[in-house]
Parts: C-alpha cells; structure tokens; sequence
C-alpha cells in the first residue's frame, strides 16, 4: 500500500489467488473516508473472485508505519492522509464483517520472504527494504519483532553519518539513513557525478533504471561504477548499526531501490559492511519480487486460516 494506491487480493485455502484489485487514492485529503477506501478495496477484489464479503475468512491490511498497540493510532507514516484517527480501528472493525489483523508492510515483506522466497529456513534475519521509503523487518527467533510501539524498523528515521541530524523526524517524516540511501538519493547522486539522460518519473522508478543501468554498465564506465560503489557505502553506513546490534544471520535487500542493482550492488554492499561490523552475515537479494507486501499479507491471513480450519481440537 502507498499513498496513491490501496492493493488489494483474495487468496483461497491452497494459497491460489483469485481476485485482485487496485484502488486509486490520490491527493494529500482523501475524498472517501479510509474506511470506505478499504471496504471499496476489498469489494473490488472479492468481485474479481466471482465471491461476496461473507465468504472472506479473514483480512490482513498492510501499511507503512505501525498501529501503535497501546493507543490504537497510526504512527511513523504521518504521509498517510486519513489514517491517524485513534478510532480508526474500531470503525475498521464495525464496517468489515470478517475478523481482520493489521500489520507493517515491510514486515509483512519479511513475511512473504520467509515462506515464499530468500529467507525460508532462517529463524534470524533482517531484511532492509527500500522502495516508496527505506525501513527494515526484524525476524529474531522466527518471529517478527515489532517493538513496544510497533516501530521496530523504521531505520528511515537512524542518524548516520554523512547527514545532518534531523530533529522531531516523525514530524519531518524522514530522518538521516532515508536521506542518505532512500530512493531519492540515487538521481541526486547520479548528477552530482555527472551522470547524463536521467529518466523522469517518480523517484522510486527513476533510481530503479539507474542502478540496473549503473550495474550493466559498471564494468566499462567509471561513473556509474562510482554511483554503486557510493550507493552501496550509504546503503552499508545504515546497515551497520542494524547489524551490530543484532547480529543476524541473514541480511534480505528488498525493494526495487535494492534489487535493481542485481548482484553486482549486492556484492559491493556486502564487502562494505564487512569492513564495519565484526559479525559478517551473508547478504542476499529478495526473492519475492511481484507485489511482495501484498503476497505477505496473504501468506499471514492463510497461516491463520489453515489453523483454525485444520485445527483438529475444534
């Protein structure tokens, strides 16, 4: 989910999606209330299905920032218009007929990765996730770890080095490690380093073609060599402090921010990060690359389901 769009898909019992529908949501000050917008969402995908909403079992709904769970209000993603009514929760509850979870949108990428993609197998992992914005997903344990206000991983806010410090960041909505490494850094680089024909667009697909370009051209052109190189300095500077603390065994690069650079950025941000850490877990690029929130939130709603369903003491 962004700010311009709400996702939206049904999956049956087998993990078969079968319906699924995109919801436009421009402007700073939606029009339809949230409540709507998500409803209007669900029943979008529902139709697709050839389905009604009684015959949905559960929903997850996936945003950036976190339903803090002491108050019930949406925090870290002041960029959502609407979202932050501290009743938003219970009037969600009274408009959907079906039991329904929240969740962070790159946990729920973290999600899709450990059942579906690069991190199945591991119990401990971080993924850093960089696309609309840069956060991360803690998995410790096989868990999720989501703090005592839900914002375990929102990295975007992290003071490094090379930026200066941004004060009351939940307000400014950015924070040193979204300014040196977020998606919008990639063109701005790209000219400082003199780098012509830089596509137009929205900064997350512009900084997508230039590190796949970057990575093509790497090898025979000394500019874009040094956008990777640099990029992946910035991109290890952030992951340092993730990695010193908690000592992963496995570091996922999510996001088209990340994966567009392929295996040679991949490689370049893992001999980085072995040059500021003492632990030195591997680095691998996701593997859920189509709609991975999306695919996360399926997977959670369906490990649920297939315990209520399959749950032989009922």
């Amino acid at each position: 989910m962004t700010p311009e769009r709400i996702l939206a898909a049904v999956a049956d019992i087998t993990g078969r999606t079968v319906g699924r529908y995109e919801l436009p949501t421009p402007g700073r000050r939606p029009a339809v209330p949230v409540v709507q917008q998500v409803a209007d969402a669900l029943d979008g995908a529902v139709k697709e299905a050839g389905l009604s909403r009684s015959d949905i079992h559960r929903l997850v709904i996936g945003t950036p920032g976190a339903f803090d769970p002491n108050t019930g209000r949406l925090r870290y993603a002041s960029h959502l218009p609407g979202w932050h009514s501290p009743t938003l929760l219970e009037e969600l509850a009274a408009a959907l007929p079906m039991p329904f979870e929240y969740e962070n949108d790159v946990s729920l990428v973290a999600v899709a990765e450990q059942r579906l993609g690069a991190a199945r197998g591991h119990d401990d992992f971080v993924l850093l996730w960089n696309q609309e914005g840069l956060g991360a997903a803690l998995v410790l344990g096989g868990r999720l770890h989501r703090g005592f206000t839900g914002g375990a991983g929102e990295v975007g806010f992290l003071p490094v080095p090379g930026t200066p410090l941004v004060r009351q960041v939940t307000k400014a909505n950015s924070g040193g490690f979204q300014e040196l490494a977020g998606a919008q850094a990639v063109p701005k680089l790209a000219r400082e380093l003199g780098i012509g024909d830089i596509p137009q667009g929205h900064c997350t697909e512009v900084a997508a073609a230039l590190l796949e370009r970057a990575a093509g051209a790497a090898e025979r052109d000394e500019g874009h060599r040094t956008l990777l190189t640099t990029y992946a300095t910035r991109l290890a500077t952030g992951l340092a402090s993730l990695v010193s603390v908690l000592d992963p065994e496995l570091v996922v690069l999510s996001g088209t921010g990340l994966t567009s650079g392929g295996e040679t950025l991949r490689a370049l941000v893992q001999a980085e990060l072995e040059e500021l850490v003492a632990s030195r877990p591997r680095l691998v690029t996701g593997g859920v690359r189509e709609h991975p929130v999306l695919r996360g939130a399926l997977e959670s709603a369906l490990a649920t389901t297939r315990d209520e369903v399959f749950d032989t003491s009922r």
